[in-house]
């Protein structure tokens, strides 16, 4: 999927742009709140992309991000908690990523016409939407801001975590929820965090290769793996000016901003208008 072959050079530059800053930016902020890579450049890619290709695109850039991320602050990873936490997130990212597979096969539920243009509510696009739309509105909660779980449920945490990362890479919000009392240093929070995901990351990427058509993202001389390597490239400078900031102070407003763009276009996928 993705581009035709005679689109215009000058629309896929300004559309690579776009990819490119907000991969910086996301992944940027990954680094010192919760808010995830998959969480912003998922629905980024879906204004581009079909939403299963957009997904897949987005775990191979959020996978490369965080392996560089490893070597950055993965020396810092606290095991007994990636133990604990990231394998049951590893193993329920397989059903996140199969439960994806099966809604991409899935037929239009309706049809219908909107300025002028027919549009189509599907599962895969309403599903995916409206978990990023709930996610984005997590975000936006103080009072999820302040949920933490006990260190016993990080089991339990790794696999509402993995399932979703698995069905559409956020997985970002729930990770942070129940690592955050998990006794870390901020250092140890950031690789452990980091750990967990490449585990997702792998995972899920193996299980998109599988059931569907996910090797498209890098066919060589596409469209597609070019907005692939150009948000990998951003998503590593953003990798290294978070690292810079990880004293700083978290950039709340900027995490309200983003969720509710997310909303907007979380609920624009979720009824066909994207």
């Amino acid at each position: 999927m993705g581009y035709p072959a005679s689109g215009s050079p000058i629309g896929f530059g300004m559309d690579l742009l776009i990819i490119s800053v907000s991969a910086l930016a996301a992944s940027c902020l990954t680094l010192f709140s919760g808010f995830g890579l998959g969480t912003l450049l998922t629905p980024v890619f879906a204004l581009f992309f079909p939403v299963a290709t957009a997904v897949a695109m987005t775990a191979v850039v959020h996978l490369a991000s965080n392996l560089f991320k490893i070597g950055l602050v993965g020396r810092d990873a606290h095991w007994p908690t990636v133990i604990r936490f990231g394998f049951p997130a590893a193993l329920a990212a397989v059903l996140g990523a199969f439960t994806l597979s099966l809604m991409s096969g899935l037929s239009p539920w309706f049809d219908y016409e909107f300025w002028g243009a027919l549009r189509q509510v599907t599962p895969i696009k309403a599903s995916v939407g409206m978990v990023i739309v709930v996610f984005a509105l997590l975000e936006l909660s103080p009072a999820f801001a302040r949920l933490a779980f006990p260190a016993r449920w990080l089991p339990l945490g790794g696999l509402l975590s993995g399932f979703f990362g698995g069905l559409s890479g956020n997985q970002g919000a729930i990770r942070s929820a129940f690592l955050v009392k998990a006794g870390l240093s901020k250092e140890a929070y950031v690789g452990t965090g980091a750990l967990c995901t490449v585990l997702v990351d792998t995972v899920r990427l193996a299980v998109y290769g599988l059931t569907f058509e996910s090797h498209l993202v890098m066919e060589p001389g596409s469209q597609n793996s070019y907005a692939v390597m150009v948000a990998t490239g951003s998503a590593f400078l953003g990798v290294y000016l978070g690292k810079r900031l990880l004293t700083k102070v978290t950039l709340r407003a900027v995490e309200l901003i983003v969720a509710v763009l997310m909303v907007l276009i979380g609920s624009g996928l979720a009824v066909g208008l994207l």
